[in-house]
């Protein structure tokens, strides 16, 4: 394991790494989160706010709040331009510009501009991908999710995996179609919650009650309307957020396969379902520029000669297809979706 990995656990005793490994969802939601929490630990409700703290401050958890699902809320794709590279410093510049510019990564490829647009409605989505391809000159590859067969960056990490969920046996995994014209039938309320918890829940003793004061709302009803929105899949999850990278999982390999279609869904599903992919889903091939992937996976590990060994399985046992190995090698921007059209102007 590497020794980033080492130092951050220097200082991290048996109640936070119960609190890391097992809190990245689930956190309750009720009027005193952090007491029911503190109980399930054996320690106090100010103790947990505390490590919860400590925990942000040093770096380990990114936030603590909501984790969004941008498809399901409004309309999101993973875009991509060809940078030339004496214009690339300049062309991330104008793409990092647009708030709705949400994840942008360099990777070892062709198209070597890897980037999230998230927008309220496919119109503005729409209308960022035509601005940045004026503004740039380059062509943009638009590849919006179509199939959901698996996401979610929540794993164990307190331990010395050197490929994410190593230490586990399988993941549940269901095709759930994507529609590019999503709204997520929100309430006023819940509009206007999702804007106010976008970038994370206060670290009080009522966080809950602290977002419907600021919403001049309900504390029950702000309660209520999370709950909607867990359950319509608006949220995928509440708890603390880690920072995969400070924890090791530095490496990661986004890999594009070209899937018969008639097989697609069988074999999305049953990759999936193994442990050490993180994530996988379809997108469109876009044949007249040049792209013929239908199928996206990622593995991330803190040892890149691991997450080679599972991609190499991952070809010989379970895809064997042409695919390309889309290597991250700088990280742009990276920030939570910015949902702010829901509730008011889409400029």
């Amino acid at each position: 394991m590497s020794a980033l990995a080492d130092d951050w656990r220097d200082g991290i005793d048996e109640v936070d790494a119960a609190l890391i490994d097992g809190y990245q969802s689930g956190f309750p939601v009720e009027q005193r989160p952090f007491r029911v929490v503190a109980e399930e630990l054996g320690i106090d409700e100010d103790d947990a706010i505390d490590r919860v703290r400590r925990l942000r401050e040093d770096g380990i958890f990114r936030r603590f709040g909501p984790v969004l699902n941008p498809p399901v809320i409004g309309s999101s794709t993973l875009a991509a331009v060809a940078a030339p590279e004496e214009r690339f410093e300049e062309i991330a510049e104008i793409i990092n510009g647009y708030r709705q510019v949400n994840h942008n990564y360099r990777r070892a490829h062709e198209w070597n501009m890897w980037f999230v647009v998230t927008a309220g409605s496919r119109e503005t989505r729409d209308r960022i991908l035509d601005e940045i391809e004026e503004r740039t000159g380059c062509a943009v590859l638009n590849l919006p999710m179509l199939t959901d067969y698996y996401i979610d960056l929540e794993f164990p990490i307190v331990n010395d995996d050197r490929f994410a969920r190593e230490s586990l046996g399988a993941t549940d995994v269901s095709a759930t179609r994507i529609s590019e014209d999503a709204t997520g039938d929100l309430s006023a309320l819940e509009a206007r919650l999702l804007v106010a918890i976008q970038g994370g829940f206060p670290l009080s003793k009522t966080p809950y009650r602290d977002v419907a004061d600021g919403l001049g709302a309900d504390v029950d009803d702000v309660l209520v309307a999370v709950e909607r929105l867990l359950a319509d899949g608006c949220i995928k999850r509440i708890g603390c957020v880690v920072n995969h990278i400070v924890t090791g999982f530095r490496n990661n390999c986004m890999v594009v396969w070209d899937v018969p279609d008639d097989e697609l869904d069988a074999r999305g599903e049953a990759v999936g379902s193994l442990p050490y992919v993180t994530l996988c889903y379809h997108r469109p091939r876009r044949p007249e520029q040049g792209w013929e992937y239908n199928l996206f996976t990622m593995i991330h590990g803190r040892d890149a000669d691991a997450v080679d060994e599972k991609i190499d399985e991952l070809a010989a046992d379970h895809l064997p297809f042409d695919h390309e190995r889309l290597y991250s090698t700088a990280k742009l921007k990276q920030t939570g979706a910015q949902y702010e059209e829901l509730v008011g102007s889409d400029d």
